[in-house]
C-alpha cells in the first residue's frame, strides 16, 4: 500500500505524490535546447524527486550522468586532485552508469582514482569528459544534485568555469560537450562569484553566467493535490471531499511540496480515519506548526544565523505594509533563495501561511515584552473561553486596557514606535497563550497592505477574523469595515473584529459594536 513520504525521494509506485509529468516535460524542453541551468529551490521543495523523474524521462534518448555532491566530503573540495578523485569515485558508485561507460573512459576514470602521487588537475578530467562526449552514441546530460556542499569552495567554482568554457566552445567552435548540465540545490549558483583578488571585477563575473534562467513553477497546484487525494480516496474510501481538502491544503502551504505531504501524512498516520475533513486539516496544521522537523530546523537556523534576514522577516510579519520587490536587493534574494518569501505581482510576502504561523510564534516567543503580556493574558484566560469558543470582544477589551498603562502617549517618538512597530506584535503576544494548545492563528498576507493585516484564528473548529490596522482617519476605517465584511460574506460568518492602533490623542480607547446589515463588527481602538 502506498503512503505519504516526507523524507528522501518520492517514488510514484510507493508514495502518494502529485503528478509532475508536465514539469518534467517542460524541463526536458530545456535539455533538448541544449541549455545549462540550475534548479535552485528551498529545502525539501522536490528537487531530488524532480531530478529522479527527469532522469527516467531522459534515458533512451540521452546518456544521463546522475551524481550527488552529498557523496563528496569537505576534504574532497580542498584541492583539485582531491576533487577529481572524489568526482570519479561518484562514477564508480553509480554501478549502472560505470558499467555502460566506454572502456577507454572507464580506464581513465579508474586511473584518476588510483593516482596518489603527482599532480591531478581539472583539465585532465575535462579532457576525459570531452572524449566521452565525442565517442558516445547518445548526447550526454550531466545532473548534479546537492551542490550546496560545494558552493563555498574555489575548486567548485573552477569546475563551473570549465563547464562554462565547454558550453561556449560547443557553440562557437563545435567542440564536443555535454548536451545539457543541470545543477540542483538551494544555492543560486548562477550568481556565485569567483574568489579572485579584484572584488569589483568578481561582482560582475560569475563562473556560471552561461546558465539559462529556470522559471518552471515547482509548487504543487490545487488540481495536482486533488488528483493525489483522489488516488488516496480510491484506496481508502474515507468519504472526503477531495476538492475542498485540496483547496484548504493549498491555501495553507502555497503548494510547498514538503508541507503538502506532511499535512496529508499527519492526517493519514496520526489522526483518526474520519479526519479527512476541514477540521482534520486544521488539526494537522496545528500539529505541523508545533513540531520539530528538518525543514523548520533549516529555516530557523537561517533566521538565527543572519540578523539582516531576521529583521526583514519580522518587518514583513508585523508592519502590515506592502513591500516592493527589489530585483537588486541582496536581502530579498537571500530570503527567496531560502524559501522565506515569494514575489507576487512585484510585492514581497511570506511564502506560505505555515511559515507565517511558525515565524510569528518564534518572534512572539522571544518578544521583549512577552513575559508581561503573557502574564496579563493568562490571568484572564478562563474568562476568554466560554463553551469551547473564544470571547474575542473580551480579549480585545482586556488587551486595550492593558495598553493604556503601557503606552507613553506623552512621548511622540515612543508613541509612534508603539503604533508602527510594537502594536501588532503586542496583540499577537497577548493572544498566543490564550489559544495555545487548542488553536492556531495566521496572518493573511494578501491583505497586508495600506497599513492593514488580518489575523485569522482557528479555535475548536471555529474561525475568527480580526483586522489589525493603523488608524488613518474615518475614511480608512470605513474601508477596513468593507474589507472585513467581504471576509465575513466569504466565510459565512456573522461577526468580525477590527482593532485599530491610533496616534490621535483625542481618540478615546475602547470597544464599540457596529451593525452593518446582518453582520456585527466589534471595533476596538488602542
Amino acid at each position: 500500500m502506498k503512503r505519504f513520504n516526507t523524507t528522501t525521494v518520492c517514488i510514484p509506485s510507493r508514495h502518494y505524490m502529485v503528478n509532475i509529468d508536465e514539469r518534467v516535460r517542460e524541463i526536458k524542453k530545456l535539455v533538448r535546447a541544449g541549455y545549462y541551468f540550475t534548479i535552485n529551490r528551498a529545502r525539501q521543495y522536490g528537487k531530488t524527486t524532480t531530478l529522479n523523474e527527469l532522469k527516467g524521462a531522459l534515458l533512451g534518448e540521452y546518456t544521463v550522468i546522475s551524481l550527488s555532491f552529498a557523496g563528496i566530503t569537505n576534504e574532497g573540495f580542498e584541492t583539485e586532485k582531491a576533487f577529481v578523485r572524489a568526482f570519479c569515485r561518484l562514477f564508480k558508485k553509480n554501478a549502472g552508469l560505470y558499467k555502460e561507460m566506454p572502456e577507454k573512459i572507464r580506464e581513465e576514470i579508474d586511473g584518476y582514482i588510483r593516482r596518489t602521487e603527482g599532480a591531478l588537475t581539472l583539465d585532465e578530467l575535462f579532457i576525459t569528459l570531452q572524449e566521452w562526449c565525442a565517442i558516445s552514441d547518445k548526447p550526454l546530460v550531466l545532473l548534479i544534485d546537492e551542490i550546496d556542499s560545494a558552493a563555498n569552495n574555489q575548486v567548485f567554482l573552477d569546475f563551473l568555469a570549465l563547464l562554462r568554457d565547454g558550453y561556449i566552445s560547443r557553440d562557437t567552435d563545435g567542440l564536443p560537450a555535454f548536451q545539457s548540465v543541470i545543477l540542483a540545490g538551494v544555492t543560486d549558483v548562477k550568481h556565485m562569484k569567483s574568489k579572485i583578488r579584484n572584488e569589483a571585477f568578481s561582482r560582475e563575473n560569475s563562473p556560471w553566467n552561461v546558465a539559462a534562467d529556470f522559471k518552471i513553477d515547482m509548487s504543487l497546484s490545487q488540481d495536482g493535490i486533488k488528483a493525489m487525494l483522489d488516488e488516496y480516496e480510491l484506496d481508502h474510501h474515507t468519504g472526503m471531499d477531495t476538492s475542498q481538502i485540496a483547496a484548504q491544503i493549498r491555501a495553507y502551504t502555497n503548494g510547498y511540496p514538503f508541507l503538502v505531504s506532511r499535512i496529508c501524512q499527519l492526517i493519514d498516520e496520526e489522526l483518526l480515519p474520519e479526519s479527512w475533513t476541514a477540521n482534520g486539516v486544521e488539526e494537522a496544521v496545528k500539529a505541523l506548526v508545533n513540531e520539530k522537523n528538518t525543514l523548520f530546523d533549516s529555516l530557523m537556523g537561517k533566521i538565527r544565523a543572519y540578523p539582516r534576514l531576521r529583521a526583514q522577516i519580522k518587518y514583513l510579519l508585523f508592519r502590515g505594509e506592502a513591500i516592493e520587490y527589489l530585483p537588486d536587493s541582496d536581502a530579498q534574494d537571500q530570503l527567496m533563495m531560502y524559501g522565506f518569501i515569494v514575489n507576487e505581482q512585484n510585492t514581497v510576502s511570506i511564502a506560505n501561511r505555515i511559515f507565517e504561523m511558525r515565524l510569528c510564534r518564534y518572534f512572539v516567543g522571544e518578544s521583549e515584552f512577552a513575559r508581561d503580556m503573557k502574564r496579563e493574558a493568562l490571568k484572564d484566560k478562563p474568562e476568554f473561553i466560554k463553551g469551547g469558543a473564544l470571547d474575542v470582544p473580551l480579549i480585545m477589551e482586556r488587551f486595550i486596557e492593558s495598553q493604556r498603562i503601557i503606552r507613553d502617549m506623552d512621548n511622540d517618538e515612543a508613541e509612534k514606535k508603539f503604533i508602527e512597530e510594537e502594536g501588532r506584535e503586542r496583540f499577537l503576544t497577548f493572544l498566543s497563550p490564550i489559544i495555545n494548545g487548542v488553536g492556531t492563528y495566521s496572518i493573511e498576507e494578501q491583505t497586508a497592505n495600506q497599513g492593514r493585516m488580518d489575523v485569522v484564528i482557528h479555535y475548536n473548529g471555529k474561525r475568527y477574523i480580526i483586522e489589525l490596522k493603523i488608524w488613518h482617519g474615518d475614511r480608512y476605517n470605513q474601508k477596513g469595515e468593507r474589507q472585513i465584511m467581504g471576509y465575513l460574506e466569504h466565510f459565512g460568518l456573522s461577526q468580525g473584529y477590527l482593532l485599530s492602533f491610533n496616534f490621535n490623542k483625542k481618540k478615546k480607547p475602547g470597544l464599540e459594536i457596529v451593525h452593518i446589515g446582518d453582520k456585527t463588527i466589534y471595533e476596538g481602538i488602542v
